[in-house]
């Protein structure tokens, strides 16, 4: 195992930076030294700034820029250079780590993503809206750089584990918690509050990937992800009600065998195996896996007519093209709309199906070559469902 191991973290403050750093600082014997490189986050520039000062890390960037002063101020005498805004972001992602850590939610991580990928850094990939709408350009700028995608999200973390022979995969078979509503009724779900739909029942997380757990568009990215990671199209990939969040996804293949990667629901795991690959690290602090006191392990297949979201993500990865970028643009603003108590909760899949169906129907006629592409048709997109959104208003 590496000794060193040089880690930037994008997202330092958010679910998944916050749990990176705490595997970074866990210091256990048998663990790699790691050395943080940048910490980035949005606009928390406290808790960036402790983060940084305790890591010791070279760089930490806000990238909300009114917020440089303060960041300065507080960094002041600590060793930690400060700097502040998108641009900033990028640069920090461009330096020179073993691993950088993607955690920065929505499209707005892509720049630093490629950035990352382009230096040749690894990318331990928890942004999936970056791969969901760039995935094949994001694989091309890997296999010029030598960079590895190595990804945290459990579901593909869990395959990542169990991948041994690719040529003999009959299926992927991700599994889902079913959200907070995994038993709500129609009527239920279309009173549903924000507090209510950010309540998942074994994740915590951030407030938008809560709410996609909640409608499954987050199972339904998850798919369009797992589609351009693995290179296994859509229709041989599976999706499975799995309650206890214990199996965290299975790789079937044409022998009949089915492997697939336990663990108790703490993303301490999967990032540990990404910052430690291609070897493992001691994680003794983690509450271990006891089948016994669980006792039983209980599946059901997603219902579509509550949760259209899977079979939106399953139409824009068969048409490929731009259609992933539009679902995914269209979801993050219906999404915003909901935790501003905008919308309602059930009009998130409808009017992401609503923009979607129009782009499938002709507009705009643009696939995405390149990654200016990529961002013409998400303003597309975000235009179009604000537009629907003020004309239901």
């Amino acid at each position: 195992m590496n000794n060193r191991v040089r880690v930037s973290v994008l997202g330092a403050t958010g679910s998944v930076g916050v749990s990176t750093l705490d595997v970074v600082n866990s210091r256990a014997p048998g663990a790699p030294e790691f050395s943080v490189v940048a910490l980035t986050a949005n606009t928390n520039v406290e808790a960036l700034a402790e983060a940084a000062i305790y890591t010791r890390a070279e760089i930490a960037v806000i990238a909300d820029m009114s917020l440089y002063g303060l960041l300065k101020s507080l960094l002041a005498g600590s060793g930690v250079e400060a700097a502040a805004g998108h641009m900033a972001i990028v640069e920090a992602a461009s330096r020179p780590a073993e691993v950088v850590v993607a955690g920065i939610v929505g499209i707005a991580g892509l720049p630093a993503t490629l950035a990352a990928i382009r230096q040749g850094n690894n990318v331990a990939l928890a942004n999936k809206e970056s791969m969901v709408c760039a995935g094949p350009l994001l694989r091309q700028e890997a296999l010029l750089t030598g960079a590895r995608l190595l990804p945290i999200d459990s579901e593909h973390n869990a395959i990542f584990q169990v991948l041994d022979r690719p040529e003999r995969v009959e299926k992927l078979i991700l599994t889902a918690s079913g959200g907070p509503f995994r038993t709500a009724s129609l009527s239920e779900m279309a009173a549903a509050t924000p507090e209510q739909a950010t309540a998942h029942p074994n994740w915590d997380m951030g407030a938008k990937i809560s709410v996609d757990c909640a409608t499954m568009m987050n199972k339904g990215l998850e798919l369009i992800e797992a589609a351009y990671l693995f290179d296994v199209p859509e229709d041989r990939i599976d999706v499975l009600v799995h309650p206890q969040s214990i199996i965290h996804s299975l790789v079937s293949y044409d022998d009949g065998s089915v492997l697939a990667q336990l663990g108790m629901p703490d993303m301490r795991t999967p990032i540990s195996y990404a910052l430690s690959w291609p070897n493992r690290m001691p994680l003794p602090g983690l509450e271990r896996l006891d089948l016994a006191k669980i006792g039983r392990l209980e599946f059901a297949l997603p219902d579509p007519q509550r949760f259209p979201a899977l079979g939106l993500a399953r139409r824009a990865v068969s048409a490929g093209g731009g259609a992933p970028v539009v679902l995914n643009g269209a979801n993050e603003v219906a999404v915003a709309a909901f935790l501003q108590s905008r919308i309602g909760f059930l009009t998130i899949a409808q009017v992401a199906g609503e923009v979607l169906n129009e782009f499938l129907h002709g507009q705009p006629a643009v696939d995405p070559s390149g990654f200016d592409d990529v961002y013409e048709l998400d303003r597309w997109a975000r235009q179009r469902t604000i537009e629907r959104l003020r004309l239901a208003a």
